[in-house]
């Protein structure tokens, strides 16, 4: 079941929807749930809503397994993806890829406390939710943002999963402030890489590259932390869609 309703984002005086995905049993019974947050939320569900025509397909892959989890996607702005999913603007690391300076990004530390000042309560208070175990879970940007979210906030995003991570455009930024942020509070992270994300074997390499430094800095310091190199993955739905299953077998293991 999937509703969606329109959310109003104080920081940026505008509102957005926000599509809520409630387990197949969730009006047969008593029970809280475990929610996961999600982040470009028109691509999550379905195919019909996708920018680009291609989503997850996360409502059937959810029903067809009866996964027992609420998954609150909050949709893009699509003007301001990059300003709102960025903390920073742009680095020097991001001239690799973009061939260029970019004044892009900085939105991202008001939408990750929207996320947990508003959102996050609205959907605690109306919704049957185990409270403390709140993930999330992003691709590319959305990787980024999801690191950057679990950093601000440890004590609340204690298991994150990540797919394709761009870490990029932030690359100094987010090294730093994960070498510098104590995470003992955070169980579980998931994040993998492809091989082909870019379309351009230097690019490529920089990409994973780029994956591979935010991985060794985590691994020393949180228990639990799987990075797995995906082989002719590129970047783009198809290829996150197919990685799904793993996202939640990651997630179900969760406690």
């Amino acid at each position: 079941m999937l509703e969606i309703i329109p959310f109003y984002i104080t920081a940026f005086k505008q509102e957005r929807l926000i599509r809520i995905y409630l387990p197949k049993n969730y009006n047969k019974d008593d029970q809280r749930y475990p929610v996961l947050y999600m982040h470009d939320g028109q691509n999550v569900f379905h195919d019909k809503d996708a920018i680009g025509g291609t989503s997850l397909n996360l409502e059937n892959y959810l029903d067809e397994n009866e996964l027992n989890v609420i998954v609150v996607g909050i949709d893009q702005n699509s003007e301001e993806r990059i300003n709102e999913y960025c903390p920073w603007i742009c680095g020097e690391y991001s001239k690799k890829f973009l061939g260029q300076e970019s004044l892009a990004g900085g939105k991202g530390i008001q939408y990750v406390d929207f996320i947990v000042r508003e959102l996050k309560p609205f959907i605690d208070n109306n919704y049957r939710t185990l409270t403390e175990r709140t993930a999330m879970a992003g691709m590319s940007l959305g990787g980024l943002i999801s690191t950057f979210a679990m950093c601000r906030y440890p004590q609340i995003f204690r298991n994150i999963a990540i797919l394709s991570s761009a870490f990029y455009r932030n690359q100094e930024e987010i090294e730093k402030l994960i070498q510098c942020t104590d995470l003992s509070q955070v169980k579980n992270i998931y994040l993998d890489c492809g091989t082909k994300e870019a379309g351009h074997e230097v690019i490529n390499k920089e990409f994973l590259v780029s994956n591979k430094v935010i991985y060794e800095i985590l691994k020393e310091k949180v228990p639990n932390v799987e990075f797995q190199i995906v082989k002719e993955a590129e970047h783009n739905y198809l290829s996150f869609r197919d990685r799904v299953p793993k996202l939640f077998t990651f997630l179900s293991q969760v406690k």
